[in-house]
């Protein structure tokens, strides 16, 4: 059987560096599994768009499509923008909405990578507190889910770790980094919860200039692209549940 294809869904940014950073996760994540189709396509701002690629999939015979939104959380964009699109593909596609990629321990791990890569190691885990920077939401169940990968977080062994938010939520990064140091934490880190470079993760960057350590955005990692697969997968597999119940 002819394996789904898998279309990764971006927001899309004004900013060429998300573009090329989602790019070149989805080439990771390719690569990693050679037998399936992969296409990525964009929300807005950039090219393709998810529709055009949606008209290029069916134009080439293509009968089953995973789209998988590449979003830490499930928002608004998850909720509503990405349904909209996906129910004015061609007929002739069947089209599902994988999961979000969020809460998962894969990116508890990407985090921590960015972490150490930023010139942390597990022996300042004790020391160091860490703000989980995300771009933010009116969503209560997106913050709820940023709450539980802050606690997750902090039981892999960091002495304290606080959210916080680049725009609609707060504390801001700057705030979170004043109440660890209020708190006594001998060392600050931000790792940004965030996927690629834009706007937001800029706000972030901003926001921690009171800190001592400033990690990466988790962009091509390993454990992003293996999360990739993972929730295509349970797609896949689902979608095979289905059809023989």
């Amino acid at each position: 059987m002819n394996r789904p294809v898998l279309l990764v869904v971006a927001h899309g940014s004004r900013d060429p560096r998300h573009a090329a950073t989602v790019h070149a996760l989805v080439r990771r994540a390719g690569a990693l599994r050679p037998g399936v189709r992969v296409e990525t396509a964009f929300l807005d701002f950039n090219v393709p768009s998810v529709a055009g690629v949606l008209e290029r999939l069916a134009s080439d015979g293509v009968r089953d499509v995973v789209a998988l939104p590449l979003l830490l959380t499930r928002a608004f964009h998850a909720k509503a923008d990405i349904p909209a699109v996906l129910r004015e593909a061609p007929r002739s596609l069947r089209v599902r909405q994988a999961p979000v990629l969020g809460p998962s321990p894969l990116l508890i791990a990407a985090l921590e990578r960015r972490l150490y890569e930023a010139g942390l190691t597990p022996a300042d885990k004790r020391s160091t507190g860490v703000v989980l920077a995300s771009a933010g939401s009116t969503d209560p169940e997106a913050i709820a889910v940023i709450a539980e990968m802050a606690r997750e977080l902090r039981h892999t062994g960091w002495c304290a770790v606080r959210p916080a938010f680049a725009s609609a939520s707060l504390p801001r990064t700057q705030d979170a980094v004043r109440a660890l140091r209020e708190d006594g934490v001998r060392r600050v880190a931000v790792a940004p919860y965030v996927i690629a470079p834009g706007r937001l993760p800029d706000r972030i960057a901003e926001g921690a200039a009171g800190a001592d350590v400033l990690a990466d955005v988790l962009g091509p990692s390993p454990e992003l692209a293996r999360l990739l697969l993972a929730r295509y997968d349970e797609t896949c597999a689902a979608r095979e549940r289905s059809a023989a119940a």
